[in-house]
């Protein structure tokens, strides 16, 4: 596969050359690789797809930049690679993709149902979810970590919005296919755009119903809290809770997921797992270098409002930016020695989150969820081994594993 990568629209040929825009790209190429030519030839580099393309940002500073400028830089006309030039249908009504100050009155109030204080509370049965999770790999033979950790989210999330158990399992089905349609583990028949259209249909029919119930008795979970909003004088109307019920969901279920799996796999077989359970006041400091090394949402699109200069380019109103997070959080003007995962590293500002007005609303819940994981493994578990072929996920989105075959040969007492 070849493409031109082009910085400041003058022809630039970056090596290796991969196409940015394809979703089988990061299943199948060391990103890593690319993302430091890119940070060292072409922080900034215009990459065609059709008719029309899309300026890459690689380095910390412009995705910074980037993401917290929304007055230079709007999330309306869609924030992801699959909606690059079709515009976004939820655009000013779903928080992800609406722009302050409007954003902001729709954060609010679940920003306060997600507080520290309210998930605090809720550990004793996070924790029984993880443990219950973890529990097959305790008899000692193949265990697949990547598809545990997949319905980790699910058990959160599912309960934060009183969703009924029975239905976790489809709708992390569900997220995942509407994230990566183009993954065999998620295409269905007719294909990836039938696969895509069919997830978004099933997942907005169930919210819609699960809506209609709730306003008779609309409790006190995130779907009450959406259902008892006002902003701007005026309530949110069904179609716009279903779309942020939708949000939230795929927020949680494929960012939460990955750092687990991706720090098993590049630590199994190093002394590091056993140094980090011998200093448990490092769990903190561990969990956020997992977020910064897996990064699991890869980037974020914004579209430019007017004429900007990103270093030496100028990138003109009307034209897509997408800012790399995966690239963002390896940069080595940032981070010291950044490819390699430092369960001592502080300061740690990686940006798997992301950052400004769209920083991640549900960033408590996933550090509880994830601080509780990375205790029960590290306690619970010895002698990790990948005994099998990890397998990536097909996704420009995602960076993440949807299978990852591990034995534990031992138990810490």
């Amino acid at each position: 596969m070849t493409v031109t990568v082009e910085a400041g629209r003058c022809p630039m040929h970056a090596a290796p050359k991969v196409d940015l825009f394809e979703s089988g790209t990061f299943a199948t190429t060391d990103m890593h690789a690319v993302w430091r030519t890119l940070r060292r030839e072409a922080p900034v580099s215009w990459h065609p797809v059709g008719d029309s393309g899309f300026w890459s940002v690689t380095r910390y500073d412009d995705v910074q930049h980037v993401l917290r400028d929304h007055g230079t830089f709007t999330s309306e006309q869609g924030s992801l690679l699959t909606l690059l030039g079709k515009g976004d249908p939820a655009g000013g009504r779903q928080m992800a993709v609406t722009d302050p100050p409007r954003h902001a009155r729709l954060r609010e109030p679940l920003q306060r149902a997600l507080s520290v204080k309210e998930v605090e509370r809720d550990l004793p049965r996070i924790r029984s979810l993880v443990r219950e999770l973890l529990a097959p790999m305790k008899d000692g033979g193949v265990f697949d970590f990547a598809a545990a950790m997949a319905a980790m989210p699910m058990a959160v999330i599912g309960s934060w919005m009183r969703l009924p158990r029975e239905d976790w399992p489809e709708l992390t089905r569900l997220t995942g296919a509407s994230i990566a349609p183009e993954d065999p583990a998620f295409t269905g028949p007719g294909g990836p755009e039938k696969t895509l259209v069919r997830a978004h249909r099933e997942l907005f029919a169930y919210f819609q119903d699960v809506v209609a119930e709730r306003h008779a008795a609309p409790g006190d979970d995130l779907i009450g809290v959406m259902l008892g909003m006002r902003v701007d004088g005026a309530g949110l109307t069904p179609s716009e809770i279903v779309s942020n019920c939708y949000s939230l969901l795929l927020g949680a279920n494929v960012t939460t997921a990955q750092p687990p799996s991706a720090a098993v796999l590049e630590l199994a077989g190093t002394d590091v797992p056993a140094d980090w359970a011998a200093h448990p006041e490092l769990l903190v400091s561990g969990v956020e270098e997992a977020l910064r090394w897996s990064s699991p949402a890869q980037h974020f699109m914004r579209y430019a409002r007017r004429d900007v200069q990103i270093r030496d380019v100028t990138v003109h109103a009307g034209e897509a930016v997408v800012a790399w997070l995966g690239s963002a959080n390896r940069d080595e003007a940032v981070f010291s020695r950044s490819d390699t995962f430092d369960i001592r590293r502080r300061p740690n500002k990686h940006l798997a989150f992301g950052v400004g007005p769209h920083y991640c609303v549900g960033h408590t819940v996933a550090r509880v969820a994830l601080r509780v994981l990375f205790q029960e493994l590290l306690t619970g578990f010895a002698d990790i081994e990948v005994v099998g072929e990890p397998v990536r996920l097909r996704s420009n989105f995602i960076a993440g594993y949807t299978s990852l075959p591990v034995t534990a040969r031992g138990v810490r007492p």
